[in-house]
């Protein structure tokens, strides 16, 4: 039996209601069995400033996550390396019996030809793109999209992702969410040390890996 598996990386800095919402929307457009979000260790496209420790970042995905088919993980940790191509690779060997489909919002799809071998990634799986306020005209005119927009599938069959040949890109319409986590991060820059995002460390386990997540 294959799983369909939906796949959202990200440094969760904190996890939000955005991530939750898109994720919720994501899987029903998709058809998806459930959703891992890839907790990033370190995202080499973003500043080490401000950014909160792995545990407390996962900590909040898990938080966001409840109720929902969705497994948080820390497995780029495991593997380390923060690149999405060499993190599809593992999975794809490791996991034979899921199919997976990566998803992004638009603000990503802007800056995908900055991401190591992008076109291996779409070559690999594909891609999903979600709608984020003020984003819509950039994506389209990404220097990515040069070379993406012949493999652009209708929303209309994004059900049937599974049958489709690599590369292939689908934008999704689905309502956007205007919450961030630079927002957060703005208006409690220690989000991490305050009650509402308290945690503890021990009872952390990745839910991918089994593993314990400090």
């Amino acid at each position: 039996m294959i799983i369909r598996t939906g796949l959202l990386g990200g440094s969760f800095n904190p996890a939000h209601r955005g991530h939750k919402r898109a994720s919720a929307n994501a899987m029903r457009a998709l058809g998806l069995d459930e959703m891992w979000w890839l907790v990033s260790p370190g995202n080499p496209l973003k500043e080490k400033k401000g950014m909160a420790s792995l545990a407390a970042r996962f900590a909040s995905a898990r938080r966001q996550a409840r109720r929902l088919p969705i497994r948080v993980t820390a497995i780029e940790r495991e593997l380390g390396s923060p690149f999405t191509v060499e993190t599809l690779r593992v999975l794809i060997r490791r996991y034979p019996h899921r199919r997976f489909v990566w998803i992004m919002g638009a603000d990503n799809l802007v800056q995908f030809h900055r991401w190591r071998q992008w076109r291996e990634i779409a070559a690999l799986v594909p891609i999903a793109v979600v709608a984020r306020p003020g984003y819509d005209g950039p994506a389209q005119a990404a220097r990515a999209m040069g070379w993406l927009r012949r493999f652009v599938r209708p929303a209309a069959s994004a059900s049937r992702w599974t049958q489709w040949s690599m590369p292939a890109l689908v934008i999704l319409k689905l309502p956007p969410d205007p919450t961030s986590a630079t927002g957060i991060r703005a208006g409690t820059p220690d989000w991490h040390n305050s009650s509402l995002y308290s945690f503890n460390p021990k009872a952390l386990r990745d839910q991918v890996t089994r593993r314990p997540v400090t």
